[in-house]
């Protein structure tokens, strides 16, 4: 199978085809894909759905991927690495974040707002004309674009179904997760009471309702998920465990390095090491 690479912080490509097969791939970088026009099937992880204008795909590294057009289509391509993470600010990094752990990897269109879908067109069509005609501070609006596409990605994510990790959970397992997901950087919004309170839920009854929902205690999750976040962040960016600590909500950098080896085995240290290796 061909293993693609970007070789710079982001790419932007406008292809159109008429009769076109794509070889199943894996990238190595995060891909969107916008389609301004045409038919045929989009195939993600081996999952298979027909494709129109309008619809905007999340294709992440690792995954597999390819199309098939039945009829001419014209894609967009956004395509950004790791370099390019590290450049962004820490709010939109959660934002990836958050996208990056809710999102089921499935060729299932994330836009479920009816008029997100003119305004990412909207969007898409700006960054088309930016490319082409070379203004002043060109690449500043383009960022500035991409990131905007991110976030009504993220806004979108959350009506979205559960990903397939959270497979065989209940159906009102939804609407908790997404609150833990929201709040993740808000320890005191995950607190028992609080979380009892949002969902009209006694405090009394909040965690075995919540066990009984998704199949593990409060606290189990909430660790779980920034243990998950903790990998992301050693992944595709340079902030320090310091900073971590902080934006996670960890006592020290020991409570933080002692809760990820205790579940991975490893350090913190020793897992940036051995992911960039």
């Amino acid at each position: 199978m061909e293993i693609r690479n970007l070789h710079q912080p982001f790419e932007l490509d406008l292809v159109e085809v008429t009769d076109y097969e794509s070889q199943q791939h894996k990238n190595t970088f995060f891909e969107m894909v916008f389609v301004l026009n045409g038919k045929g099937t989009q195939i993600i992880n081996n999952h298979r759905l027909p494709y129109c204008s309008d619809k905007l795909f999340l294709i992440f590294p690792q995954d597999t991927h390819s199309f098939e057009v039945t009829l001419p289509s014209k894609f967009f391509f956004i395509r950004f690495n790791e370099t390019y993470l590290k450049t962004q600010s820490k709010e939109w990094v959660q934002k990836l974040e958050f996208i990056f752990h809710n999102h089921n990897h499935s060729p299932s269109c994330i836009l479920k707002t009816i008029t997100d879908k003119p305004l990412v067109r909207a969007l898409v069509e700006a960054l088309i004309r930016e490319h082409v005609n070379h203004q002043p501070q060109q690449q500043e609006v383009i960022k500035q674009l991409i990131n905007t596409i991110i976030t009504i990605a993220a806004r979108n994510i959350v009506q979205l179904p559960l990903s397939t990790s959270e497979n065989g959970k209940s159906e009102n397992a939804l609407p908790l997760l997404n609150y833990i997901h929201q709040n993740i950087y808000e320890p005191k919004m995950l607190k028992a009471e609080v979380l009892a309170k949002h969902f009209g839920i006694s405090s009394n009854y909040i965690s075995e309702y919540f066990k009984a929902q998704i199949g593990q205690s409060l606290q189990e999750y909430i660790i779980d998920y920034k243990l998950k976040l903790i990998e992301t962040r050693l992944k595709f960016t340079d902030m320090q465990i310091n900073e971590i600590v902080h934006e996670l909500g960890f006592s020290d950098a020991s409570h933080l390095n002692r809760i990820f080896k205790k579940y991975k085995g490893i350090s913190p240290s020793e897992y940036k090491k051995s992911f960039k290796n």
